[in-house]
């Protein structure tokens, strides 16, 4: 089992007369989806409604949702809506711990700490009383690497690692638990990522084993960056097949552990 949220990972949406039932359905959905969104409305007429709609998106999902009138027949319509969304998402992709809100820290613990608790609580009568079990939360090397931005994300991390053993030893009749802690992988979160981001994951990929890059087996794109990103993020399903490996028979006498799936970013005994 995993639970798992990429910090400020967030889609803008930027959508024409939301007030309207086809921008309204479409806002509900994205919303539902885990996108935050900004709503677009021209006439002073929609302004109540587009206040509504956000008013209930953001009551109903725990996402941002915003909404601003600008008139995208003209020039500066389109750019503030661009500026827009940039100031308000991308702003926020490694936000400082100075600018983190009590909104911001429950709404990342609730999902990364007690969203994984509540999960095995839900679990619980259905699991096995041989140790047959499998049990994988998913880490990140943030819980551990001391990344800037990344206090509270990276808490609610080293939190369920701390989960994971602690379930090891009380559920040690019925299941295995552990977790994995991967870096960056090419996921989309990987492929909206601002390039000074990625340049920015350097000092760590660039002394990753497993992260050089290997000319003729992976793609144009990343040979063409290697050396300003320092090397090559994940493929999921590198990280998907230390899961699939833990969840064999074959780890029945592996609990209680972060198990490295990050290419040598981080080695720990």
């Amino acid at each position: 089992m995993s639970c798992h949220i990429l910090s400020y990972a967030i889609i803008s949406i930027i959508l024409t007369n939301p007030a309207t039932r086809i921008g309204a359905a479409i806002a509900q959905n994205l919303a539902s989806k885990g996108a935050s969104l900004i709503l677009n409305y021209t006439s002073d007429s929609s302004a109540s409604q587009t206040f509504t709609l956000a008013q209930e998106i953001e009551t109903q999902h725990v996402v941002t949702c915003l909404y601003i009138q600008v008139d995208i027949g003209f020039p500066t319509g389109p750019a503030l809506l661009a500026d827009t969304a940039r100031n308000v998402f991308l702003s926020k992709s490694m936000p400082r711990f100075q600018d983190f809100e009590i909104k911001d820290f429950e709404w990342m613990y609730r999902i990364n700490v007690l969203g994984p608790l509540l999960l095995i609580q839900a679990a619980l009568p259905y699991l096995p009383n041989d140790r047959s079990g499998r049990i994988v939360n998913l880490s990140s090397i943030s819980s551990s690497e001391g990344f800037v931005g990344q206090s509270v994300y990276g808490g609610t991390k080293a939190a369920l690692e701390a989960m994971t053993r602690t379930w090891a030893r009380e559920l040690a009749e019925r299941c295995t638990v552990n977790a994995i802690n991967p870096g960056p992988v090419r996921t989309d979160m990987w492929a909206r990522m601002p390039m000074e981001h990625r340049g920015g994951l350097k000092p760590w990929t660039s002394h990753s084993p497993l992260a050089a890059v290997r000319e003729g087996l992976d793609d144009e794109e990343i040979f063409n960056q290697k050396e300003f990103v320092g090397g090559r993020p994940a493929y999921p399903g590198e990280v998907a097949g230390i899961v699939g490996m833990l969840c064999s028979d074959d780890a029945s006498w592996c609990t209680g552990q972060v198990v490295c799936a990050n290419g040598g970013m981080r080695m720990a005994i």
